[in-house]
């Protein structure tokens, strides 16, 4: 018994202390012989342990699972008594963890996933920790909910162009840096719209005023508009628009047009140069901006009161640099900073329509007097042919009291036969002379006016005239350069004829004259589509002794009209040695050496019976009014002429609608010329015998011309600072054009009408940079007044250039000699004389 005890005791201990103590469930008593009320005991302590191992153990497995996270499982263990309690309670927590956890679940998709905002979880029960929970998770869904539906709405309001709305909802983290960044964004965009809105609205208001003013041909009509316009666009309820006016160089603002003004007797009308603030803002080029303006300074009124304006704008309108005129500006508001920048623009766009507006005013006027000198050059040419005719009618009566002369004169001694003869000549010369210098004088002035007031209208330097306005211009222009050929191509005979023209020989080098002829003949040649070609054969000397300007003038009048008749083919050039039998005069076959150049073209040719006219001044193949080919006939005259007095020889050989060959034949050595009274010729076409008949030779028109350059449209013309030249000249034509294109370059032009008034100029004035002094002047005339200049100590350094239209020899030395600096030729080639303006005042 004791030892079945002792057993039962320690068995019971130890489930006891295994259950109860360590903690180790599932220990079973094992007590062996025990029976009766032992046996009971040990299977009620087992009972008992087994009950309490299931009971914890199941515990144990659910509070594991929620430790998990895993809400699926309860106690399900028979329990009683506390154990029952604890296993109910248990449940019920698990229970609520499964709403908390299901709600939670929900809340965080429906705001989080599936973006239903405002969702709130709702956990029946729950106090403590649990509530608390559940009260954050729906503060967070809430405040979730506010923001994002906070931004949501601003963002709605910027979508449909509402830029007024912020972000006010509180917020922390990066939330609120979120929030920060969409109000800034918003700041931003208000700022760029305004920014965008206020530059289209300047755009397009310029773009209106400009596109308003455009067309208009009177200032008064402008002024008007831009002050019907102005003032409302900028909010301005008073204005006035004054323009400058240059007086005797005295510069005036003149009111032209106002805005909303009350305009009564003691409201100013003209302004100086800086007097009062319109004078002043033009003096300095500059807008002046006056805020606040002091009481009664004016008054912008209306019908039913009046107000003093918060701001004032005086605005300068400029072109280039040059005050046009000043618009004042007051309102009662302030300007703002777009409406400065409207002002600022649109004073360049008036200034530009203004001066458009006086240039073409200017234009017309130049026009006009273009259109007169044109009449008058058209009168002096008529007056040139009846004088051209006088001239031959008297250059006939010469001829004859010549031959008269020497009939009556066979008889007496030769030396007095000579000496009369000579006398005779002489006259004849000095009459031809001075007929000659004094027509040079008469054509050339008023040429000189037309060449330089077409070319100022040519060059276009205000940019004020359109592309057909320059065209005519330049027609102009080639007119009259075509008319000063014409002068110099009579001029050029008549000095021939008169036994005047000099030749000059000097060593040529033919590879020289060839570069020449290239530059000038290749480019025409290409226009036509012609092909053209420079031969020199072997055996040609590298040089010949001739006048070299005369035999470019022959070259050029055989190959300008070799070009001008040849509309498809070719045109050559062939420099060669001339065999002894080519020569027409047999005297001459043997010893001289002689060049021969020939120009061939595959043009339209010439009738046989032309031949015999060309050559002869005033001739032409087709003399009627309705030939296709212009011209006066003198070129191929005068190249006759020119290669008589190089000593040379021309043939021509020509077949109609098949070209023509002409044949410059000139002696290597300028010693070696040929005997001369007539030109040697020989002229016949090619089915004619080798030796025919000697006659005139030449084209059967003139030729064209290269010194008729186009003139060019654009440049950088020499400039000048406002320097003082005096002109002194009797033709106010010709004073007026050349006053125009020298103040076109900025120079300051005084002007005196003959000698003693020039005179009379340089004392009154101590400024006077440089004297323009026309030669030929009645009284008084340029020579002279040029020496009494120089007898003036104060005036022994000032440049003089003498300008003539006689351009005879020994004018250049009587000028020279009576004091000029230099000397220049009518017509005055533009930028020849700028050059020489420059060299002197520079």
């Amino acid at each position: 018994m004791v030892d079945t005890l002792r057993a039962f005791a320690d068995e019971v201990t130890r489930v006891a202390r295994e259950v109860g103590t360590d903690g180790r469930l599932g220990g079973q008593a094992r007590v062996r012989g025990a029976g009766g009320t032992w046996k009971d005991l040990t299977d009620n302590v087992n009972s008992m342990a087994q009950n309490l191992t299931s009971q914890v153990r199941n515990i144990a497995l659910v509070t594991t699972a929620v430790a998990r996270g895993d809400l699926s499982k309860k106690i399900d263990v028979d329990a009683r008594g506390e154990i029952l309690e604890l296993k109910t309670t248990i449940n019920t927590m698990v229970d609520r963890l499964s709403a908390f956890a299901a709600e939670v679940t929900r809340v965080a998709r429906e705001v989080g996933t599936e973006g239903k905002l405002g969702g709130q979880a709702e956990v029946l029960g729950v106090s403590g920790t649990w509530q608390r929970l559940t009260e954050s998770v729906n503060h967070l869904a809430g405040n979730l909910t506010a923001q994002i539906r906070a931004i949501a709405a601003v963002t709605i309001a910027v979508t449909t162009g509402d830029l007024t709305r912020h972000i006010t909802v509180d917020a922390s983290g990066e939330v609120a840096e979120l929030k920060d960044n969409i109000n800034q964004m918003i700041a931003n965009l208000k700022e760029t719209t305004g920014t965008n809105q206020e530059q289209d609205w300047l755009k397009t208001s310029v773009a209106r005023i400009f596109r308003l003013m455009q067309g208009h041909r009177d200032l008064a009509t402008l002024t008007s508009l831009v002050m019907s316009e102005l003032p409302p666009i900028v909010s301005a309820q008073h204005g006035t628009f004054f323009l400058a006016t240059d007086a005797d160089g005295s510069v005036t603002l003149e009111r032209a047009a106002s805005y909303g003004a009350r305009l009564g007797n003691d409201a100013p009308t003209r302004f100086r140069l800086g007097e009062s603030l319109v004078g002043q803002a033009a003096w300095d080029k500059k807008t002046i901006t006056m805020s606040g303006a002091p009481p009664d300074y004016v008054k912008i009124s209306s019908s039913l009161g009046s107000a003093d304006p918060v701001n004032v704008i005086v605005l300068p309108v400029l072109f280039e640099g040059q005050v046009l005129g000043v618009i004042e500006l007051s309102s009662v508001h302030e300007f703002t900073g777009v409406h400065h920048d409207l002002l600022e623009q649109l004073k360049e766009a008036i200034g530009v329509n203004i001066n458009t507006i006086r240039a073409a005013s200017r234009t017309e006027g130049l026009l006009i007097e273009s259109q007169r000198l044109a009449q008058e050059l058209r009168a002096q040419q008529e007056e040139l042919r009846r004088s051209n005719t006088e001239l031959a009618e008297k250059a006939e009566l010469l001829a004859r009291q010549n031959r008269d002369i020497e009939a009556k004169n066979v008889k007496l001694e030769e030396a007095s036969q000579l000496e009369e003869r000579a006398r005779q000549i002489a006259v004849a010369s000095r009459y031809k002379s001075e007929f000659l210098a004094n027509m040079s004088h008469e054509l050339r002035t008023p040429l000189n006016s037309i060449l330089i007031m077409a070319k100022l209208l040519a060059d276009n330097l205000d940019g004020n005239l359109n592309a057909k306005q320059v065209e005519l211009a330049r027609t102009v222009y080639r007119a009259g350069n075509d008319l000063l050929h014409l002068i110099n191509n009579v001029l050029d005979l008549a000095k021939i004829e008169a036994g005047r023209m000099e030749v000059l020989p000097v060593p040529v080098e033919l590879s020289e004259l060839v570069g020449y002829i290239e530059s000038l003949y290749r480019p025409l040649a290409a226009e036509k589509a012609l092909e053209f070609t420079v031969v020199i054969e072997p055996d040609v000397p590298a040089s010949l002794e001739t006048d070299r300007y005369r035999l470019q003038q022959i070259l050029r009048n055989l190959l300008s009209n070799a070009v001008k008749f040849t509309h498809t083919g070719s045109v050559a050039l062939r420099i060669r040695l001339a065999d002894r039998s080519e020569v027409t005069r047999s005297a001459l076959r043997s010893a001289v050496r002689r060049i021969a150049f020939d120009v061939e073209d595959s043009g339209i040719g010439i009738p046989a019976d032309k031949l015999s006219l060309v050559f002869e001044a005033f001739q032409q193949g087709d003399g009627t009014t309705s030939r296709t080919y212009g011209g006066s006939g003198l070129g191929l005259s005068i190249t006759r002429e020119l290669t008589l007095l190089l000593g040379g020889e021309l043939k021509v050989y020509s077949e109609p609608d098949h070209g023509s060959i002409f044949t410059l034949y000139l002696p290597v050595d300028a010693g070696d010329v040929m005997p001369s009274s007539t030109a040697a010729a020989d002229l016949r076409a090619p089915s004619e015998p080798d030796e025919a008949a000697a006659a005139p030779d030449e084209l059967w028109a003139e030729p064209v011309e290269e010194p008729a350059a186009e003139v060019p449209a654009t440049g950088e013309p020499t400039r000048f600072h406002g320097e003082k030249v005096l002109i002194v000249d009797d033709d106010p034509r010709n004073t007026l054009a050349l006053a125009t294109l020298l103040e076109a370059y900025g120079l300051r032009v005084a002007r005196a009408e003959d000698g003693a008034a020039g005179l009379r100029a340089l004392q009154d004035a101590d400024d006077i940079a440089l004297v323009l002094m026309d030669v030929m002047m009645p009284g008084l005339d340029g020579n002279a007044t040029t020496a009494r200049i120089r007898a003036m100590p104060r005036y022994r350094d000032l440049p003089i250039i003498a300008v003539t239209a006689k351009a005879m020899k020994g004018d250049r030395e009587r000028s020279l000699a009576s004091g000029a600096t230099d000397y220049i030729t009518k017509p005055v080639d533009a930028d020849h004389l700028l050059r020489l303006v420059a060299r002197y005042v520079g």
